[in-house]
């Protein structure tokens, strides 16, 4: 395993989101965290990525602690798609991927050969070349994602971190982020690590699952082995009926019902 994180505690002033928690994330797999609202998913994410900083614990890459990795180093291993990118207000879709390119330009940041052959690459790879002299503000919300996600492949990582990648995009766009992000990690051997609330979704595009509740590590594993009514309960808090969809195989929840009485406090199983 590249990426290891062991016994991590996250938490803003005198609370703790992150109880400690110890996982490892499979190497060129795709890998999705779930968990209710306030349960530490994007916290993680952030503490992983070196948004924020941890408590206790470490979050090992390559065997190096990357809270005494070089910035630009880290850049060069790992991407993050944040849940709500900040405006892209007045810029061109190509401006905008150039930005993926930071942590390998030195001076004043001019783009070398190389720069431009992966900016080029990215635009391809995701489908947006078309639109690279527009402003990103002109696209449409899946359109927009994708540029985003070109972005993030500029900056030439093996590991992508993205935060609830889907939000806001209706059905159509959804399943074409999703899409994109199978295809780069089936094409390109690209580690996803992705926050998603669709359970089903989750379910679908993820080789590995990573439950959460209230910051403690409920259950990791394959789809089959986190989408259970088991789970769900401790999870979400309701009693769920899980079937397989026809056309993947993948387990699928049908239907759920919520749970009357308070859910207990987890431990891992």
């Amino acid at each position: 395993m590249r990426l290891q994180i062991e016994d991590i505690r996250v938490g803003y002033d005198d609370k703790t989101i992150v109880h400690d928690l110890t996982i490892d994330i499979p190497d060129g797999k795709i890998t999705t965290i779930i968990g209710a609202n306030g349960c530490g998913k994007s916290t993680l994410l952030k503490a992983i990525t070196r948004i924020i900083p941890y408590q206790a614990g470490s979050v090992v890459l390559d065997g190096e602690n990357i809270q005494k990795m070089n910035t630009k180093k880290l850049a060069q291993e790992l991407a993050i798609l944040p849940q709500s990118p900040e405006s892209a207000s007045g810029l061109l879709v190509e401006e905008l991927v150039s930005y993926g390119r930071f942590p390998y330009q030195k001076g004043f940041g001019n783009l070398s050969t190389k720069d431009r052959e992966m900016i080029d690459w990215a635009l391809q790879a995701t489908n947006t070349a078309e639109f690279k002299n527009r402003p990103v503000d002109s696209l449409s919300g899946g359109q927009r994602q994708r540029v985003w996600i070109a972005m993030a492949l500029a900056q030439e990582t093996d590991i992508i971190f993205l935060d609830e990648p889907t939000t806001y995009l209706d059905m159509a766009h959804q399943l074409e982020v999703l899409e994109l992000l199978q295809q780069l990690n089936e094409k390109e051997g690209r580690t996803i690590v992705m926050v998603l609330h669709d359970l089903n979704q989750a379910a679908r595009f993820s080789d590995y699952m990573i439950a959460l509740n209230t910051g403690h590590l409920v259950k990791a594993g394959s789809s089959d082995e986190v989408m259970t009514n088991e789970i769900l309960r401790k999870v979400f808090n309701i009693d769920a009926v899980i079937g397989a969809d026809p056309r993947t195989n993948k387990p699928i929840c049908i239907t759920y019902d919520l749970i009357k009485e308070p859910a207990t406090q987890l431990s891992a199983i």
